[in-house]
């Protein structure tokens, strides 16, 4: 993956260095309240991050002024010119434009670049602001998933559905 920039962010590979920004949001219980995993620790945000730095369907989102990673983007191939994408922030920088100035701009990218002609996004119904960056790029609602997923089981081994 080539590195994105729009006027105020850099999209780019995270590097292991990054392991603190993401524990910012990483350890954010309100931030993973859509997420598939729970608060991480310090040590586990430089497992991840390390992980993250060998691939590249996570992407780091920074400031383009100080470098900072205040969230990141998920975006990998799901089938023949189909792309998923996901996106998670630090709670410190939401509502500021900046998911999504970089949802814009990695969309823009795999259209021109990537011979993408569709990216699909799956969003928990209740994540209200998720929707509306979702429907502000211009992605329309195409079904409601029952039960299609879950994550974590109650005490008695239970799915949780997402």
């Amino acid at each position: 993956m080539c590195k994105v920039e729009t006027e105020r962010l850099i999209i780019r590979n995270f590097t292991p260095e990054d392991w603190r920004d993401l524990h910012e949001y990483f350890s954010d219980e309100q931030v993973l309240k859509f997420e598939p995993y729970k608060p991480f620790s310090e040590e586990e945000c430089k497992e991840e991050a390390l992980s993250r730095s060998k691939g590249d369907t996570f992407l780091a989102v920074s400031l383009k002024s100080t470098g900072k990673v205040i969230g990141n983007l998920y975006f990998s191939k799901e089938d023949f010119m189909t792309w998923e994408l996901g996106y998670i922030f630090n709670s410190k920088y939401h509502r500021k434009g900046y998911a999504t100035e970089s949802v814009k701009a990695i969309m823009k990218y795999a259209f021109e670049n990537l011979g993408t002609r569709r990216i699909i996004a799956n969003c928990d119904p209740r994540n209200i602001s998720s929707w509306k960056l979702l429907e502000a790029v211009n992605m329309r609602r195409e079904g409601h998933l029952l039960q299609n997923i879950y994550f974590f089981e109650d005490e008695n081994g239970n799915p949780l559905w997402k």
